[in-house]
């Protein structure tokens, strides 16, 4: 089964092994398995709820015990479908700047880990299903039913987040790209149009007089007719390098 939290809140797989006979049931596990330790402190501070857990034969412990490791996959369940609505929101949501791959990830960690919990309980349950009912005097296979039934749940829940935050990673990326391509577009009419003034100051700077030199023989603008002249010459062709960009489409950034 499982448990210990690692860090961000991935399961940490841990076998857990049960020994059931006529009068005694026995687990053994390697780390602590955090609804066991629970259990068995509320049945050691409360009588009636360790008699409510143990029933009358170590078969319906039995089911106490996977209740309890299901409910808690139950409760794992729950706050991965609200971390899938938070990161819907904040996906699709325009004015979200913070990178989301990380959580994205990390989510699509936890989500195949409590895969590989659930996906081999549901063998196990049927197995102990048709096996249980000899160390118990009542009719205990409703009960067991009831758990198969949880987990049929949790696994058709799983395979539904597991293709939901996949989804999500694809719009993520595709998102991504799209911006990328956007800020690459900008920054390459930028460098486009600054070509022409480029090109155009280096022959003025070749051969025109540039202010503080000799005088150019065309002043009819002033002492700075030259460098007028270049600037005009060089917004023209920006203007109309903007004007053919937006014809063609490749200004469109909305």
């Amino acid at each position: 089964m499982r448990e210990k939290k690692h860090e961000y809140d991935i399961p940490k797989v841990s076998q857990l092994s049960i020994f059931v006979g006529i009068n005694y049931l026995i687990t053994i596990h390697q780390s602590e398995i955090e609804p066991l330790v629970e259990m068995f402190q509320l049945c050691k501070s409360n009588e009636k709820e360790c008699e409510t857990s143990m029933g009358d034969s170590p078969g319906f412990l039995l089911h106490s015990i996977l209740e309890a490791l299901v409910s808690d996959l139950f409760h794992r369940l729950s706050k991965i479908e609200g971390n899938l609505q938070d990161l819907e929101d904040e996906i699709f949501d325009e004015r979200t700047k913070s990178a989301k791959a990380k959580e994205i990830n990390l989510l699509r960690r936890e989500i195949a880990s409590l895969r590989r919990i659930a996906m081999p309980l549901r063998s196990r349950i049927y197995e102990i299903t048709n096996e249980i009912q000899k160390f118990s005097k009542e009719d205990i296979i409703s009960y067991y039913n009831d758990v198969d039934d949880h987990v049929d749940k949790i696994i058709e829940t799983l395979a539904e987040a597991k293709e939901t935050i996949e989804i999500y990673k694809d719009v993520y990326y595709m998102l991504g790209t799209e911006k990328a391509n956007k800020i690459l577009s900008i920054l390459t009419i930028i460098f486009t149009l600054s070509i022409p003034i480029t090109v155009i100051s280096s022959f003025y700077g070749m051969n025109i007089n540039m202010p503080g030199r000799i005088e150019a023989p065309s002043t009819f603008l002033g002492p700075y007719t030259s460098m007028i002249e270049v600037i005009i010459i060089s917004l023209i062709a920006a203007l109309l390098m903007i004007w053919y960009f937006r014809r063609a489409g490749w200004m469109d950034f909305g």
